[in-house]
């Protein structure tokens, strides 16, 4: 079961430059997000954007939801998400991040594990995947969980 890991609150920004961009971060529509879901779109696919699946968490939102096909799409960041290729922990404030990306971490397998518990299909990419192989790879995936309406 999943337990919120707190770190305590926020250090002060080791610089201005860090205080902008942190500030300017999205929590959703970012430019790997909306690559994404433009290339799904190109391909005829419909969605739903930043919602919460029926019948899960109402707090735990999903990047792209596909409903008919019961696919929760997450585009990952590599920095909030530990991405094992691109992650790092910033050297500044070290040990609160790592507590910090450490408990992100654990609430996305807890996510993971609860969409599947309700029937969805999970589905997460990185933040650097080419966005074109990530809509054919979804395409297939839809296209094995949609069945034709039988005659």
């Amino acid at each position: 079961m999943y337990r919120h890991v707190d770190p305590g609150p926020a250090p002060p920004a080791s610089s201005e430059t860090t205080s902008r961009v942190m500030r300017r971060t999205r929590r959703t529509g970012t430019a790997p997000e909306l690559a994404v879901r433009r290339a799904l779109h190109r391909r005829g696919l419909r969605y739903l954007v930043d919602v919460a699946p029926p019948g899960t968490n109402r707090r735990r939102r999903v990047d792209v939801l596909l409903r008919g096909a019961k696919i929760a799409l997450f585009v990952d960041g590599c920095f909030w998400h530990s991405c094992p290729e691109h992650g790092q922990v910033p050297k500044a404030n070290r040990e609160w991040w790592e507590v910090k990306l450490r408990g992100v971490v654990v609430r996305d397998r807890d996510t993971d594990l609860q969409l599947a518990a309700a029937g969805w299909l999970v589905v997460r990419v990185w933040e650097h995947d080419d966005p074109e192989q990530v809509a054919d790879r979804v395409v297939a995936l839809v296209a094995a969980r949609v069945r034709p309406p039988q005659a």
